[in-house]
């Protein structure tokens, strides 16, 4: 129900992206999709594997997302990992390509969603963590997990 209020319905998290970087800001951007794409988004098939965003020029691109076909989309299907358009303002790009060309970071997708009828993803600038970074997150989570248990369990 709480879903519905917002406006907002989640299709796919990227937990990968989570592990692997560490976000520093994040943006909301559409994304420019043929029929068939939104079909399958609907259907919650998209798989995010090594996908990036892209910046040539004024615009941003996702890309690397994997969207399935729709299987009932006859001969107007499209291609699965197509580079997609973002929609973001100019600034917004002009300050994201600032950033990734001086200090070496990334820009990752981190979740699709629908708000309000419209699909949406949510990019994030990110840093790579380093191995030891990863381990002490799994370890933190590990030792979270155990006290949550402990406490429950009294």
């Amino acid at each position: 129900m709480a879903a519905k209020e917002s406006g907002e319905k989640l299709i796919a998290q990227n937990k990968k992206a989570r592990h692997l970087y560490e976000f520093l800001e994040k943006y909301e951007a559409g994304m420019v999709l043929v029929g068939s794409e939104v079909k399958s988004l609907r259907a919650g098939r998209i798989s995010f594997k090594d996908g990036y965003v892209k910046i040539s020029g004024d615009e941003a691109f996702l890309t690397g997302v994997h969207i399935a076909p729709y299987e009932n989309a006859g001969y107007a299907g499209h291609e699965p990992e197509r580079p997609r358009k973002l929609l973001l303002h100019a600034a917004e790009i002009r300050a994201l390509r600032a950033k990734v060309e001086q200090k070496g970071l990334t820009v990752v997708p981190v979740r699709v969603y629908f708000k309000n009828g419209r699909a949406k993803v949510e990019i994030a600038l990110a840093r790579g963590k380093k191995v030891f970074d990863r381990r002490d997150d799994l370890k933190n989570r590990d030792l979270a997990r155990d006290a949550a248990r402990e406490l429950a369990g009294h």
